[in-house]
């Protein structure tokens, strides 16, 4: 970055949050003031469209993230019911997904990755339970609770059997991200066979979810996992491939085959509306200890740019939502009814999806300030609400790193219409009440705000369980904290 960056808690006041966002150049709608109880833009019910019969009862969305704490044979274990327990306690009446869960045992992107299948249905009900019956006990009811269960196969980041070995299975060559990501063969391209099978697993996966008490489930499409890969197929010959329809015909076939075995529940799409070129640490900036900002790969060589979705292809650090509308298009011909808005891969550009003061091991300090990224995905969200038709909920991400605005931002975003519901998920694990003390006390407890420390990434990423280890004493209380420290010393995280 060109200056230093000016830390979230630095501003005090509103008037000075805002003097910083104009001084970037951004328009970012915040609030005065949070406005609390039934006047709150936040705890007004979602009414143009019912999940299994219910009226989502407020604008608060969980969104899903990889505890990295399941069993070996993808159950969940005391941490994932005590993390699901606590989105019940947040009082958000969305939780999108709560969890990425696999399909199949070989789509894990970690070997403590959960499985949704018959073998790990009970355990799932039992996730569904705790979640209910948290929520139950501090609000009273849950017939304006909906819960999803997300299905996922993990595609390039593939990593079932050893947190260390890279399984990669993709859809096509990628110039840029093979070498990373070892994939040294053609072999590790998916065939079209087997991806007609991977849509059974689709189907027998959403058939678990119906009968464990899910009121949907969300065939995931972003951050560089399978089926949001397969939407920058380009050059990928076949049925597959190439062209829109071939580029979507996954999902489409994924949606028939689970309306062929007569299953009902609603259905959901997470999607990186965009994506950027992979980034790297500036290696002039780097040194042993210490992570150089983020800069783009070289991608002179690769232009046009026909190896991702949502980006300009002749310049591939900007986005481009032709192709992004028209997804939504079909999200909506397919009877799907939400769509949550993310951006880009936390693997190869983690700052446009997940805007952070500080990097994960793997990654990088910030290219410029944040906010810059917090209002890129607000706006590509706005443009799709604008386009999206009543009978589709369209939910926004990239909050968190907005600390004690979060509120003030939140509600004006919604009262202005820019989205239908405000998505949290890295300031869910120290704060999952957040946005529910905003309503009710119009203030935040400061000592429990995400300050995007990324420790919940770069624990996993070094084969440990997620959590907020700075903030939430249970975490902190685990041995793997001390060696969390140890890690970020040595790679100046």
């Amino acid at each position: 970055m060109a200056s230093k960056l000016v830390k979230i808690p630095s501003l005090k006041t509103i008037g000075e949050f805002r003097a910083h966002v104009a001084s970037l150049g951004l328009d970012l709608p915040c609030d005065d003031e949070i406005i609390t109880g039934g006047n709150s833009p936040l705890s007004q019910p979602v009414t143009q469209v019912q999940i299994a019969g219910k009226t989502i009862g407020n604008r608060i969305c969980v969104s899903p993230m990889e505890g990295w704490d399941g069993t070996s044979d993808g159950q969940a274990t005391a941490d994932t019911l005590r993390r699901w327990q606590r989105f019940g306690e947040s009082g958000a009446k969305l939780i999108f997904g709560g969890e990425a869960m696999a399909v199949c045992p070989e789509g894990r992107a970690n070997p403590r990755q959960l499985i949704i299948s018959d073998k790990t249905k009970a355990s799932l009900v039992k996730l569904r339970e705790t979640l209910e019956s948290a929520h139950a006990a501090l609000y009273g009811t849950t017939r304006d609770l909906v819960i999803g269960f997300q299905l996922t196969h993990s595609g390039r980041f593939c990593r079932p059997t050893e947190w260390q070995r890279w399984e990669p299975r993709v859809a096509f060559r990628h110039p840029l991200l093979d070498k990373r990501f070892h994939v040294t063969s053609d072999e590790q391209i998916i065939s079209d066979a087997e991806v007609d099978r991977l849509v059974e697993y689709y189907a027998e996966a959403a058939q678990v979810a119906a009968e464990a008490g899910a009121d949907f489930v969300d065939i995931k499409h972003c951050h560089g996992y399978l089926l949001h890969e397969f939407l920058g197929a380009h050059t990928r010959p076949g049925k597959y491939g190439g062209s829109f329809e071939n580029r979507t015909r996954i999902l489409c076939n994924i949606v028939d085959a689970i309306r062929a075995r007569g299953n009902r529940i609603d259905l959901a799409v997470r999607l990186s509306a965009f994506d950027f070129v992979p980034f790297r640490p500036d290696p002039t900036q780097s040194s042993p200890g210490k992570l150089g900002p983020g800069i783009p790969e070289d991608f002179t060589n690769c232009l046009p740019y026909r190896y991702g979705f949502g980006v300009n292809p002749e310049c591939p650090v900007e986005y481009d939502l032709t192709e992004t509308f028209k997804f939504m298009e079909l999200c909506v011909k397919l009877g799907i009814k939400i769509l949550n808005i993310s951006a880009g891969s936390p693997y190869y550009n983690p700052h446009i999806q997940r805007p952070a003061a500080y990097p994960p091991s793997d990654g990088y300090q910030p290219p410029n300030d944040p906010l810059v990224d917090v209002a890129r995905q607000i706006h590509v969200t706005r443009q799709l609400k604008a386009r999206a038709p009543a009978n589709l909920i369209i939910v926004g991400s990239a909050y968190s790193y907005l600390q004690e605005y979060l509120p003030h931002v939140a509600q004006a975003v919604v009262r202005n219409k820019w989205t239908d519901m405000v998505g949290l998920g890295r300031s869910m694990l120290s704060y999952p009440a957040m946005l529910s003390d905003a309503i009710k006390q119009g203030k935040l407890a400061s000592k429990f705000i995400c300050r995007t420390f990324s420790d919940c990434t770069t624990a996993p990423r070094n084969g440990l369980v997620s959590g907020c280890y700075p903030l939430d004493r249970y975490y902190a209380a685990k041995p793997e904290f001390q060696l969390l420290k140890a890690i970020k010393k040595q790679l100046g995280a």
